[in-house]
């Protein structure tokens, strides 16, 4: 099956949008990354992709792997552990910093059929699972608080 260069823009275009929505929820939540950061992830695993499948200049195989390292390296940049508790923050960031890449990879591949659901499933879990987490733990603190003696 040929791909045509309007395919391949439509990946990339899509890639860099799905990555921006995703970002948007980080900017709405004042995280350190945000629209552009995401959007830029996205965007650059797919063209790395892209550059794969379309065998430009020879190609690189083993590209995904290259993707997948590189920006755990950059996820790992906003984990931060704050020593003065035992909170860490950030992992949530670092963890869809990759994920927006998988989606980049799977933009770039065309695997539109794994791309809608995984981007949707991303958007639940970030609008509902921060107030729900939320929810969780003022009932644990509850519960504890209960069982405190007087």
């Amino acid at each position: 099956m040929s791909v045509t260069t309007i395919d391949l823009v439509l990946r990339l275009v899509a890639a860099s949008g799905i990555g921006s929505l995703i970002g948007l929820n980080r900017d709405l939540h004042g995280k350190p990354t945000g629209i552009r950061t995401m959007g830029l992830v996205g965007l650059t695993a797919c063209l790395l992709t892209v550059t794969e499948l379309a065998d430009v200049d020879g190609g690189a195989r083993g590209t995904v792997f290259g993707i997948i390292t590189g920006f755990g390296f950059l996820g790992a940049g906003v984990i931060i552990k704050d020593n003065t508790t035992t909170r860490i923050h950030g992992l949530t960031t670092a963890a869809i910093i990759l994920l927006v890449a998988a989606l980049g990879i799977a933009c770039g591949k065309g695997a539109w059929s794994l791309v809608a659901p995984t981007a949707g499933i991303t958007w639940v879990l970030l609008v509902i699972g921060g107030p729900f987490e939320s929810w969780l733990r003022s009932r644990a603190k509850q519960d504890t608080d209960h069982d405190a003696p007087p």
